[in-house]
């Protein structure tokens, strides 16, 4: 049973009031949280990873947890997304770790959301950055909160560390006006419409 040691969390919430046009009567909010973990397979290859995501469950539970703190509402969060990034004596497949604990997290503390939990990952050093994706989480075909959070942290990941990332968000983006799928007319039943 691998050990994944938290060395540091970071959770940070925006308020988004405008971009460029009128002001929003109520701002979109976004939040992250990240966790910076030590990656048991860091420097090794291990051929089956899987059960490892078994002991990462908890961690996408508490994860979640402060994320709805932070927004307030539960009922208010229709945008989810995750990401990692794997420090250099990892690999891309310790980031692919996430999947279930990060996305299944969410999915359950939203009330069983429907869609699929978008995705990103990446090797990578000190301070890399990632874009993590947003989507509505009941439909993916809902273009009105198609968006990305940039997130990351000086201090890593280590070349040992994996860091892990949980974004939530309220509301479409605030000028959205491409069409498509409106959130009011999901039906919710195969996560995509």
């Amino acid at each position: 049973m691998p050990d994944f040691p938290i060395r540091r969390t970071c959770l940070m919430v925006e308020e988004i009031h405008h971009e460029g046009g009128p002001r929003a009567t109520a701002p979109r909010r976004r939040a992250a949280i990240l966790a910076v973990v030590k990656n048991p397979f860091a420097g090794s290859y291990v051929t089956d990873l899987r059960g490892a995501m078994d002991d990462l469950k908890p961690l996408g539970m508490m994860m979640s947890g402060h994320l709805i703190e932070a927004l307030g509402d539960a009922q208010a969060i229709d945008g989810y997304g995750k990401g990692a990034v794997v420090g250099a004596a990892g690999e891309l497949e310790h980031g692919a770790l996430w999947h279930v604990p990060g996305g299944y997290a969410m999915r359950e503390r939203l009330g069983d959301a429907m869609a699929i939990v978008p995705s990103s990952k990446k090797v990578g050093g000190l301070g890399t950055r990632i874009d993590i994706p947003i989507g509505h989480i009941n439909a993916a075909y809902v273009r009105s909160h198609f968006d990305a959070m940039e997130v990351g942290l000086p201090d890593a990941p280590r070349a040992d560390e994996i860091l892990f990332a949980l974004v939530m968000s309220c509301g479409p983006r605030v000028h959205a006006r491409m069409g498509g799928l409106a959130a009011a007319d999901v039906k919710g039943e195969d996560g995509l419409r």
